[in-house]
Order: structure tokens, then C-alpha cells, then sequence
């Protein structure tokens, strides 16, 4: 069976040989095993994914401006960065106006995509390799095809527990939830919010409420901040245990929005103030869980 494709390009000078192998290292390619004896010497470059294309009849242009399609063709993310990058190592050994001829600029091509070519030098072939760089416009391209959840909470409802206890964390923390689900298109009707003394009755009233099947999924929250005993670690284990147990059990998502923290400064951080609001985080979790149920049931 095929293991892996290599493209092999001879370049005339050892000069050019180990400028284009440093270009090509400081881009981020991936150094494999070269070689080297009396008749010459080979460098190898890996590059995470690789296509083999075969074309018959003249190759079509590349680019809206008639650029031809290269022999090598390198797929980026980033490539104005890489098309700087290029054009900054040519300015070491040529003119402004000598860097037109080895260097295009990005173009559009009819692909959907966005393309520049780079030759060593221009000249005898053997040298003049024509390598092209080039990014999709399209931002899902060679993402693996996956279920995702949407983040449409229309039509869903949900329940909220939350404590009493750690309030001045815990009100900050249900604010960020009720954002989360009426930007995501919640309605009020739907959303039920239970308040437990702390964060050990969570698990209890969480599983009661996912057994009623009344919700799509339950957002819990919390706040246990560790003392000088080890009351913080029993309680944060059950409570974690608790949570997942009833998720397991029940089939219903529940999402974790339990702050487990050191001090109230970096409870206050996670509660809105500078990391963000973990109670808006676990209702979109929510939201995009109950999304994924739906579309693995009908999968």
C-alpha cells in the first residue's frame, strides 16, 4: 500500500540549494531526512497533509491576472504573512525591482481562493522552480466533516440551579446564563430557576429536575472557594460526581458552571469581571448540547 508521495526538483546550485531549504524552514515546514554523498545532496520538507493532482492538456491560470498554475503548490493559513515573510528574505539578496519578476502578488484565482507565486530565480530550469502559496476564502475548507451544535436556543427549555450561598458570585454568574439564553433566543416561559442552599444540594436538585424530562437540558452553577481545611475538596468531588452522574443517568446535558476558585478576587474574574462569565459559557454549552441531541437523533 502507498505510505507517503514525494516531489523531487532539482536545483542547479548548491547556493540556491540551501537558500530556498532555509526559506522553506523558516515558513514552518517540517524538516525530514536528508541525504548527502559524492554526486549531491537532497533536503527533505514534510508538510502535515499532501495531494497528488494530475492534469492533462495545458494547466489552467492560477490566478485572475494570468498567472500560471506552479508545479508546487502550498497550502497556508495566513498568506499575506507568508507573502511578507517571502518578500522581506528576497530583499537580503535583490532590488525592489528585481523581486517583481520572482514574486506575484496575491490574487484571486477561480477557485475560491487567493494565490501568489515564488520563484528562486528566474532563469534555467532547473532553478526555477515555481512554487505557489495559497489560502481558501472558504473558512470551513479541510475542516473534517462533523455534527456541531447550533447556537439557536429557540424553542428549547431549560433549568437553572444555583445557590444561595456565595450570592455576590452566584447572582453575577445566573445574569450571564439568563444573557446567554435570551440572546439565544430563549423564551421566559422556559427557562425554570431553582435556588439551593449551596453547592452541595446542586447535584440533588439538578437530578430531580432532568428525571421531570419538563427540561432540555439543566445549566448548573456555584461557587466553592477553598478554606484552610479540606471541606472544599470532599465538597468540589461530590458536587462534580453528582453533576456528571445525573447527566449520565438521565440522557438530559448539564452544564457545569461551578466555580471551584482560591480566593473571591478570582472568583470575581470568572464571574464577569476579567475571564469572562463561566454561567454565560455553561448556558451556551447548554444550548449547543441540546442542538447536538437533536441532530444525533435524527442522525
Amino acid at each position: 500500500m502507498i505510505k507517503a508521495i514525494t516531489f523531487v526538483h532539482p536545483i542547479a546550485s548548491s547556493e540556491a540549494f540551501a537558500k530556498l531549504s532555509t526559506l522553506l524552514l523558516s515558513l514552518g515546514l517540517e524538516p525530514g531526512k536528508g541525504w548527502q554523498d559524492s554526486t549531491g545532496q537532497g533536503a527533505s520538507f514534510l508538510a502535515p497533509l499532501g495531494n497528488l493532482e494530475l492534469v492533462t492538456g495545458r494547466a489552467p491560470a492560477a490566478g485572475s491576472n494570468g498567472i500560471e498554475a506552479p508545479t508546487l503548490l502550498i497550502e497556508t493559513t495566513q498568506l499575506d504573512h507568508v507573502h511578507a515573510a517571502i518578500h522581506q528574505w528576497l530583499l537580503t539578496d535583490h532590488r525592489t525591482e528585481e523581486i517583481a519578476a520572482l514574486l506575484s502578488e496575491p490574487t484571486l484565482t477561480h477557485w475560491n481562493s487567493r494565490l501568489f507565486t515564488f520563484q528562486l530565480v528566474p532563469g534555467a530550469q532547473a532553478e526555477s522552480l515555481t512554487v505557489g502559496f495559497w489560502q481558501s476564502e472558504n473558512p470551513l475548507h479541510n475542516t473534517p466533516n462533523a455534527i456541531e451544535g447550533d447556537l439557536s436556543a429557540i424553542g428549547m427549555s431549560f433549568a437553572i440551579v444555583t445557590t444561595r450561598w456565595n450570592t455576590v458570585i452566584t447572582d453575577r454568574l445566573l445574569q450571564g446564563s439568563l444573557d446567554a439564553l435570551h440572546r439565544s433566543g430563549a423564551a421566559k416561559k422556559d427557562i425554570e430557576i431553582v435556588r439551593v442552599p449551596g453547592a452541595w444540594e446542586v447535584p440533588s436538585a439538578a437530578r430531580t429536575l432532568a428525571e421531570s424530562k419538563k427540561f432540555n437540558a439543566i445549566i448548573t452553577l456555584g461557587c466553592l472557594l477553598r478554606g484552610e481545611t479540606a471541606h472544599y475538596e470532599a465538597i468540589y468531588n461530590e458536587v462534580a460526581r453528582g453533576i456528571g452522574q445525573s447527566q449520565q443517568d438521565t440522557g438530559i446535558p448539564h452544564a457545569f458552571g461551578v466555580l471551584t476558585c482560591e480566593t473571591l478576587e478570582q472568583a470575581l474574574d470568572r464571574a464577569g469581571l476579567k475571564a469572562g462569565n463561566k454561567g454565560f459559557e455553561a448556558a451556551i454549552a447548554a444550548i449547543e448540547m441540546v442542538s447536538i441531541q437533536r441532530k444525533l437523533a435524527t442522525a
